[in-house]
């Protein structure tokens, strides 16, 4: 058993906040957790939940009528988003969410997102702790995209992209970025700021046309084809839980 699993262990048995028990037991983030909350969505032995309050395992928890269920199971799946999908687990605008298109047989949100414009792997999971873990951004998870633009790249460029980008009142992380061809590159990131590729390349003059995440630390996007999915079982799944026991590597260049 890793440190990660004893980590696991020990959450599930102690009294946790309920955003993070419905983010535990693979209702959603606890975001959203925070916002069904609000809307009164959330009853525990009964009454309206609160913001912030506690919980144990041995509560009555429903959310939207149905009773929360701790899954035991350790579920985790990479999944091919294709573009025109958005990685919520309810859709406010009519759109299709990556749980519609995955259909998965048991309850399991995405970790993190990506936006409706983009393509790629995304993590989908059950297990809070797997999701704190890897988006946490102090711990500089590597999380790699191919990307195409509108006109041809220079060296001006890329050079500007591994430097450090002023976006969102921050300047990015020092990054990998590698020339494909006359307008395709490759970038690794060690931080995820809200189209956080999209914004960078908009102040370089670039405009992006295609952009496709084919990693998150070790998990690769492979042969999925778009819409298709698969399990994180095995060694995948051991390594990729001994690299978030391990220190963080704040030098942030890959």
């Amino acid at each position: 058993m890793t440190k990660w699993d004893d980590k696991q262990k020990e959450q599930k048995e102690q009294k946790i906040r309920l955003n993070k028990f419905l983010s535990e037991a693979g209702v959603c983030s606890r975001r959203e957790a925070d916002a069904l909350i609000e809307k009164g969505l959330v009853l525990v032995d009964g009454h309206p939940a609160e913001t912030g309050m506690k919980v144990s395992a041995d509560q009555q928890i429903t959310v939207d009528g149905k009773p929360v269920v701790w899954e035991e199971e350790e579920i985790l799946l990479a999944v091919y988003k294709p573009r025109g999908v958005v990685c919520t687990t309810v859709s406010q605008f009519g759109e299709k969410t990556i749980v519609d298109l995955v259909h998965y047989p048991k309850r399991i949100y995405p970790i993190g997102r990506l936006d409706k414009n983009s393509e790629g792997l995304i993590l989908m999971t059950n297990q809070g702790e797997i999701v704190n873990q890897i988006l946490k951004s102090s711990n500089y998870h590597e999380k790699e995209y191919l990307v195409s633009v509108q006109k041809p790249l220079t060296e001006e460029f890329l050079n500007q992209m591994r430097s450090g980008i002023p976006i969102l009142d921050t300047v990015t992380r020092p990054c990998t970025a590698e020339q494909l061809g006359e307008t395709r590159f490759r970038i690794i990131l060690t931080q995820g700021l809200n189209r956080q590729i999209r914004r960078m390349c908009e102040y370089c003059g670039y405009r992006v046309q295609r952009l496709k995440r084919v990693r998150v630390m070790n998990i690769q996007l492979g042969n999925l084809r778009a819409g298709e999915y698969r399990q994180v079982l095995g060694k995948e799944l051991e390594e990729l839980k001994k690299m978030l026991a391990e220190p963080v590597n704040k030098k942030g260049n890959p």
